[in-house]
């Protein structure tokens, strides 16, 4: 009995070393990709200028003002706020505010070597702005993934740009950080996340590109003061964590943090929306989450799902070390539909949830609810409404995102970037800050 029992132990550790083995993995291939350089936020060349947005003004309370006002029905808007400044992306170009909501500057995209599909976010670690644009027009089909990096908290002065080829990329990706890391996962292909050293790209050096076959889940925005770079993926059963890190010989690999049934009842992609005046329903999103923020050791998200026949919106805050849900929450209706969402926590666990609402009475109108740490969990604030919709769109794609993301500065203050359907049913957009206390 004595030997069965040691036996048994044996196996168990064996067991499980391979797994620990199995569970980690390293990068596919590397590359080092060198940058290219611009100098200042400016029309150089033939990059057009753009001069779109401002006219800052109160609406119900809080501070709203234009973003980008040409926009088709696939708009794209993000933002990311830092250094006393809103850089604002979207699949014409960037724009620049003041937080007061007035324009400073303007570029079109093709100043940085051109794309569509951007994802941004200000890094609190380092102070610099980060986004990406992706580009599948190229003549050469490299369809490169262009990386780009200002080389301080002033998005009007010089940027690094580092053109990642992805051959067999589908799809714009998603974007996430850690004090270390910048990660990239996307869709096609073998090799669907590459990760590259923060640090390299600030400089303006030539950066190791660490590809890594299939994806890891979408890179999650550290905001905890950690070198690890988590990633999160979701189905209908369970959600993944994995994260990066990086070993004694500088080599990164990624390891699998845990596995764990979500058991939620609303999971399925949500169905298109009605909207006022046409039979044409809408795009209202999809189950994945278009951000994710890892905040005081939990991650914490927002997706659009179907829920009693309709789009919803539900957010939660699970725990980052065992993928158990702390809180989470429902925002539904019998009467009307929210879509496209996202999700913004600050240091003290304050949360904004954007979104847009449209319905058989209503066209693709701006919406947020916010939450404070101290309130009942799994429950927000009413809705709140940043502008009407005048229009209705003539198909069913609606832009992919929405923005929401924390103040680089203070990390208190939370903002979103929302669509808004105007006359002719093109989107438009309105950007809001929401203001926290100490």
């Amino acid at each position: 009995m004595k030997y069965l029992f040691l036996l048994l132990m044996v196996l168990a550790f064996s067991t499980a070393t391979a797994q620990s083995f199995v569970l980690r993995t390293f990068p596919s291939s590397t590359e080092t990709v060198v940058p290219l350089h611009k100098t200042s936020f400016t029309n150089e060349g033939q990059c057009p200028e753009r001069r779109q947005g401002g006219n800052p003004r109160m609406v119900n309370g809080y501070q709203v003002f234009n973003g980008s006002m040409d926009g088709n029905r696939q708009v794209d808007p993000q933002i990311a706020v830092g250094g006393g400044y809103v850089l604002e992306g979207s699949n014409n170009g960037l724009l620049i505010y003041d937080k007061q909501g007035n324009f400073v500057q303007g570029v079109s995209q093709k100043c940085f070597n051109n794309g569509i599909d951007p994802k941004m976010y200000f890094d609190i670690h380092n102070k610099v702005f980060v986004f990406d644009l992706w580009w599948y027009y190229d003549k050469e089909k490299t369809k490169p993934v262009n990386i780009s990096v200002s080389a301080t908290s002033n998005p009007s002065g010089a940027w690094n740009i580092y053109p990642i080829s992805r051959t067999e990329e589908v799809d714009g990706g998603g974007i996430g950080y850690s004090r270390k890391w910048i990660g990239y996962s996307y869709p096609g292909g073998e090799e669907n996340t590459f990760i590259l050293r923060t640090a390299d790209a600030i400089a303006g050096r030539p950066a190791t590109i660490y590809h890594f076959k299939g994806s890891l889940g979408h890179p999650v925005f550290m905001q905890d003061d950690v070198d690890d770079l988590y990633f999160f993926d979701l189905d209908s059963v369970q959600w993944t964590i994995r994260k990066v890190t990086e070993g004694e010989n500088g080599m990164p690999y990624s390891e699998l943090v845990v596995r764990h049934r979500h058991g939620l009842t609303c999971i399925d992609y949500p169905p298109q929306s009605p909207q006022k005046g046409t039979e044409q329903k809408i795009s209202s999103g999809d189950r994945n989450p278009k951000n994710l923020v890892f905040q005081n050791g939990s991650i914490w998200f927002s997706h659009a799902v179907k829920c009693d026949g309709r789009s919803a919106v539900q957010w939660h805050r699970i725990s980052a070390r065992t993928g158990n849900i702390l809180q989470t929450g429902l925002l539904k209706s019998a009467t009307s539909n929210y879509i496209q969402t996202t999700i913004a926590v600050n240091k003290q666990n304050d949360v904004l949830v954007g979104f847009q609402e449209v319905n058989y009475q209503s066209f693709v109108s701006p919406r947020f609810a916010f939450r404070l740490s101290k309130d009942k969990k799994g429950t927000l604030r009413p809705i709140i409404s940043a502008g009407e919709g005048t229009g209705a769109a003539d198909g069913v794609a609606w832009g992919d995102y929405s923005g929401s993301i924390i103040d680089g500065d203070n990390l208190l203050d939370l903002w979103t970037i929302q669509s808004i359907a105007n006359d002719k049913g093109k989107g438009e957009t309105v950007i809001v800050k929401v203001p926290f206390g100490k």
